[in-house]
């Protein structure tokens, strides 16, 4: 069986790791594999999506309730 050794280590500036092995000859051969850690994926959504995401949190009014609170809004002014 192949000896395998499990190492773990941060990520250096400009995107560089270093290791040191406990066992090695200079010029031999190591194979490293890298695992990168699971990031949570963001969901992409589509404008519609969002559209329709951002109405459904938001009751629906009527144009006469909006006209109504603008009309307040507006008279608030004159005061």
């Amino acid at each position: 069986m192949q000896p395998a050794l499990h190492l773990t280590t941060k990520v250096l500036p400009g995107n560089k790791i270093e290791i040191e092995i406990p066992e090695g000859s200079i010029g031999d051969t190591v194979d490293v594999f890298v695992v990168m850690p699971e990031k949570p994926q963001q969901k992409k959504q589509s404008v519609l999506e969002l559209i329709e995401e951002s109405r459904s949190k938001h009751a629906r009014r009527s144009a006469e309730d909006i006209d109504r609170q603008l009309q307040e809004e507006r008279d608030s002014w004159d005061s």
